[in-house]
């Protein structure tokens, strides 16, 4: 098995050696892109606004780093909070049975909060209506009203590990606020993702009806935010192992 994971390693990291893998792997990015090719996804019936891999990409960091708590900005239809609300509950089935102790449904260890400016009446009932429902806590209201914050903070209290996904407003200015406000919420080990970095690496022009850009996107907000916390790295292995990515250097790792 290690001999295994050897060649896996460097298999991933041959990839982003290859040119033409990186330039193939966005090209199809940008073309089904024009064609909402991320919205035809949907995860245990509720729809995600996701690219596949990057759906895999957070199944393998959940089940790796095995957080009690993961916060989510932009909730859409819930799907991405289904998503990480299920691999927390069969996180909990599996220590249930490492401690071969009864697991109460109803008491569940490990959450999810999920925070958006406008969660729609039709999504938030039928998030609340799904089987995982009792795993999540959803709070509306813009990610970087310190009021918001404090209160996904206090969720964050007493819990030993976090992981955090940011996927609202795609601006700079929004995306490095909300950096600023829950990235130390990540521990040490555990990962900050910023969606949607690709978008500077997408043609200009690619979202004419959105504030974002090249120059103006998720991406240069993790670049400015990372030059000045050397607590994260960005972990590149990450790409290269999915080549077709909405996040190329948004899996960001805290190394301490």
């Amino acid at each position: 098995m290690s001999d295994f994971q050897q060649e896996v390693r460097e298999r991933i990291a041959a990839n982003g050696r290859e040119q033409g893998l990186l330039d193939a792997g966005l090209s199809f990015l940008c073309t089904s892109a024009e064609h909402r090719y991320s919205y035809n996804f949907a995860w245990l019936g509720r729809p995600i606004i996701q690219y596949p891999q990057d759906m895999v990409a957070m199944q393998e960091l959940i089940w790796n780093v095995r957080p009690d708590l993961i916060i989510e900005t932009g909730i859409a239809h819930g799907g991405s909070l289904i998503l990480s609300a299920s691999m927390l509950a069969l996180l909990d089935y599996c220590d249930a049975l490492e401690s071969k102790q009864l697991l109460d449904p109803a008491k569940p260890k490990r959450r999810v909060v999920g925070v958006d400016i406008d969660i729609r009446a039709h999504n938030r009932a039928a998030i609340e209506a799904h089987p995982m429902a009792n795993r999540i806590d959803m709070i509306q209201g813009s990610s970087i009203d310190p009021a918001i914050v404090e209160q996904v903070r206090h969720h964050a209290e007493g819990k030993q590990t976090v992981l955090v996904c940011l996927d609202s407003n795609h601006t700079h200015d929004h995306v490095l606020a909300e950096l600023e406000a829950y990235a130390p919420l990540t521990t040490p080990g555990s990962y900050c993702v910023a969606f949607d970095t690709v978008i500077e690496d997408m043609p200009p022009g690619t979202f004419p009806d959105r504030p974002w850009d090249i120059g103006n996107s998720p991406k240069t907000a993790v670049h400015e935010y990372v030059a000045k916390h050397p607590e994260f790295e960005i972990d590149r292995s990450i790409d290269h192992k999915l080549l077709i990515s909405v996040a190329p250097e948004g899996y960001l790792k805290r190394v301490r």
